[in-house]
């Protein structure tokens, strides 16, 4: 597919602020990205997958100071932290963006100077309240207790500044939202954003003059962009945007923007949703598709946080139980969108369930059937199935149209039940039919019924590879499945496995997670 028929995607993390080192709402949210551009590049999509780091603000000049540092070695050091990342826990991001790259200031400076030449930028002075740790303002009626709705402590600031005028945007978005009802997921936060809206906008804004480290306001050097205006505007330098600028690229802005999600954390929503959307209307570009909100993670129960001292490693996940077991819990275990909760006994009652037992076990037995009683060949489909090899192939076909929809919805946990509810049937045709049995009493019928299951496990490894791209390269391996026939485009019809081949004695994909005595 070429040209005007090639399909394309474009999904973005949000970038990272540096101002400490990853934990596992980082990695929550990267991982969800990674599963939809693994999910889509296998559906026959071009793929463009952004993440990346914040690296402006006041918050990080702060750090750095603390630090003995300058602000641009702080964040270099910070920042590759994050790209480490990305690499430890198997993300396929297409770029890694930082605020501080040249394509990121000529980007933002653009903007800055669209906006100001259509008249929504002014100059006047702020008063009011500010919490360096969300780089956000908040009126008094948002203030509880002397502090932000977050919790994060604020200070009152009187400065000179620059405005956006958001106020003017109230009902062109509220507009957009009534147009577009599915901008914002999960619909719960959507009908929190078109409250907040609803309830008036005030112009916001956009610049300080009491710290330097920022891009530069055009033509004034006293001021530095707020950083939320800077942030935000990576989602289009990643493009290539501006197209006439010294980094610009006409064909890839072209071709990706707008995006199609931004995925985000509950907590900075509003960003994403209101002030993002408004700035994109005031500059005359095109909205993204669609913004989703998840949920929080708890850690056995309780709040995460550094001073408890129960801050969630991904990375220490991934060694105690296993990179694919993590991704795999990470998006089975909650409904996307919702807040959830890390518990060691949940996770290993998925890796030891789920895992080693359901898809685990059903490849294994089945695989080591086939090396023993077939002589390591793979058998062939019935020609005449009976009912219920029919209902068996039939669920398995219709696996990708199910998960395909659910996937769109960035639910997640619902698009691998779909999975696993094939698993689970697969587990119960194998202990109704009996293979072990038939191997006695009806030899060819024993390899029909193996091959049954050859193609319905060829179809589930396929499935779960943006979740489980090792694990399930491990189990099409083990099928005798190439590398180039491992696309959706090869899940049903003609694409079934090729009969005859050699297949070597299987090893266990998933092994079973042993609690030491003592433990849990």
């Amino acid at each position: 597919m070429s040209g005007s028929d090639q399909k394309r995607f474009y999904v973005t993390t949000p970038i990272y602020y540096v101002n400490d080192k990853p934990h596992i709402g980082h990695a929550y949210t990267t991982l969800a990205c990674d599963v939809l551009a693994r999910f889509k590049r296998l559906d026959g999509y071009e793929v463009m997958f952004l993440t990346g780091t914040d690296e402006h603000g006041q918050k990080v000049e702060k750090a750095a100071d603390d630090k003995g540092l300058t602000p641009q070695a702080f964040t270099d050091s910070v920042s590759q932290n994050f790209r480490d990342l990305t690499a430890r826990l198997n993300f396929s991001n297409d770029d890694f963006i930082r605020t501080t790259e040249a394509r990121h200031r000529v980007a933002c400076q653009k903007l800055w100077s669209i906006l100001l030449e259509r008249g929504h930028i002014t100059l006047g002075s702020y008063a009011g309240w500010y919490a360096v740790r969300d780089e956000a303002f908040y009126t008094e009626t948002e203030i509880v207790d002397g502090k932000a709705p977050t919790g994060a402590p604020v200070e009152w600031v009187e400065e000179p500044s620059y405005f956006f005028n958001l106020s003017q945007w109230q009902q062109p978005l509220l507009d957009f939202y009534e147009a577009n009802p599915d901008f914002v997921g999960p619909a719960s936060r959507f009908n929190e954003v078109k409250s907040f809206v609803k309830g008036g906008l005030r112009d916001l804004s956009v610049s300080r003059a009491s710290f330097s480290w920022g891009v530069p306001v055009p033509d004034d050097d006293a001021h530095v962009m707020y950083v939320w205006l800077d942030a935000l505007t990576n989602y289009l330098t990643a493009t290539g945007w501006p197209v006439d600028g010294e980094f610009g690229d006409t064909a890839k802005n072209d071709r990706f923007w707008p995006a199609d999600l931004h995925m985000v954390g509950k907590d900075i929503l509003r960003f994403h949703a209101v002030y993002w959307p408004a700035f994109l209307m005031a500059a005359g570009l095109p909205l993204p598709k669609r913004v989703f909100a998840h949920g929080w993670w708890t850690n056995e129960g309780e709040k995460i946080s550094k001073s408890l001292g129960n801050v969630i490693d991904p990375n220490a996940l991934a060694e105690e139980f296993g990179l694919d077991q993590t991704r795999y819990f990470l998006m089975r275990e909650v409904p996307f969108g919702n807040d959830g909760d890390f518990s060691q006994r949940a996770m290993i009652h998925r890796m030891n369930g789920d895992l080693a037992n359901d898809l685990g076990n059903l490849s294994q037995r089945v695989l080591s059937m086939i090396f023993k009683n077939c002589d390591g060949v793979m058998p062939a489909l019935p020609a005449t199935p009976t009912a219920e090899d029919r209902a068996l192939l039939d669920a398995a076909d219709a696996m990708l149209g199910k998960v395909r929809e659910q996937m769109d919805l960035q639910a997640f946990h619902e698009a691998l039940r779909c999975i696993w509810d094939v698993v689970s049937d697969a587990n119960k045709y194998v202990d109704s039919s009996a293979p072990w049995t038939l191997k006695k009493t009806d030899p060819p019928r024993m390899g029909e019924v193996l091959a049954v299951l050859v193609e319905t496990i060829r179809q589930t490894a396929i499935l779960v590879q943006p979740v489980m791209p090792d694990s399930a390269a491990r189990i099409l391996d083990q099928l005798g499945v190439a590398a180039g026939d491992r696309g959706f485009d090869t899940l049903a019809g003609d694409g079934r496995f090729a009969v005859g081949v050699a297949i070597g004695k299987p090893e266990p994909v998933f092994p079973r997670y042993v609690v030491e005595e003592g433990e849990g």
